[in-house]
């Protein structure tokens, strides 16, 4: 069965245009976002100025190994929202074309509907995964002037958590698509939401923290998930305390994003076996 639904799957993926030029862009997009960082701090190190020394001795340099996947994964969260967008285009062509339909006349439940789109949302993590662990890789060797004596792989977790994080973003799009059922209205209210609503809301809980004596914005859909890769510390050196506080929250929000994660996948499944074709 498994394999019948990654055939049909896949069947339905291979031919379209859309999808593929949509993963080219963010092929480009880690490369380009990490490249400019690199190349910037790169310039501002080399400089003989004060401020340029001042900041190599601050900062060292968080994109030689084992920083890297650390300062790539955070630099690269920024761009999930274009393969949420893939993620969103699938499920809506689905109500678009009517294969949801047909694939239920055709024998499939509607629960294996569900695995199906399950399973194309591993895959676009997978794939984006590997983008990110390529640039990771690529720029660790090149910021990293002498790689004896370095344990290249000491930040490794940062694979695993962007991973999960992007995942968790995704399967979020799948059911922000799933429900609203028309591809440009979802991704409107995704990007209006993830880029500026959200973000009002944790300046929100934030002020009120204090008088709250909690802030309710790290609990918030898209902040459970960015929780899991803080501002590197090299870079949150300027603000030490909270970024070791970041930092040692990981674990919790790793089990936040886990259970976010099948809450999410638990209502798409009750929605689509719940709804009319």
């Amino acid at each position: 069965m498994i394999s019948n639904i990654i055939k049909t799957e896949w069947l339905k993926l291979k031919h379209y245009k859309a999808f593929w030029l949509l993963i080219f862009v963010t092929a480009i997009s880690y490369p380009g976002i990490n490249g400019i960082a690199y190349y910037a701090f790169k310039d501002s190190i080399d400089a003989k100025s004060q401020s340029g020394q001042l900041v190599k001795m601050l900062l060292g340099n968080p994109f030689a190994f084992p920083q890297s996947f650390h300062t790539t994964a955070y630099l690269s969260s920024f761009f999930t929202f274009i393969p949420a967008i893939v993620v969103i285009m699938l499920v809506t062509n689905e109500y678009m074309f009517k294969t949801h339909r047909q694939n239920i006349i055709d024998g499939w439940k509607k629960n294996t509907f569900i695995w199906g789109k399950f399973i194309s949302v591993v895959l676009v993590t997978m794939i984006v995964t590997i983008f990110y662990l390529a640039v990771a890789s690529f720029v660790g060797v090149l910021a990293t002037k002498e790689m004896s004596g370095v344990n290249v792989f000491e930040k490794a977790q940062y694979i695993g958590l962007f991973s999960l994080q992007v995942f968790c973003q995704l399967s979020i799009a799948f059911l922000l698509g799933l429900l609203i059922r028309k591809a440009f209205i979802a991704y409107g209210i995704y990007i209006f939401y993830s880029f500026i609503l959200e973000n009002i809301l944790s300046g929100f809980f934030r002020l009120k923290s204090k008088k709250w004596g909690i802030d309710y914005g790290h609990y918030l859909p898209f902040e459970i998930s960015d929780r899991l890769i803080p501002l590197p510390p090299s870079i949150g050196k300027f603000n030490a305390a909270d970024n070791q506080l970041a930092i040692a929250a990981i674990k919790n929000h790793v089990v936040y994003t886990i259970v976010l994660t099948a809450f999410v996948w638990l209502l798409s499944f009750y929605i689509f076996k719940k709804r009319d074709l």
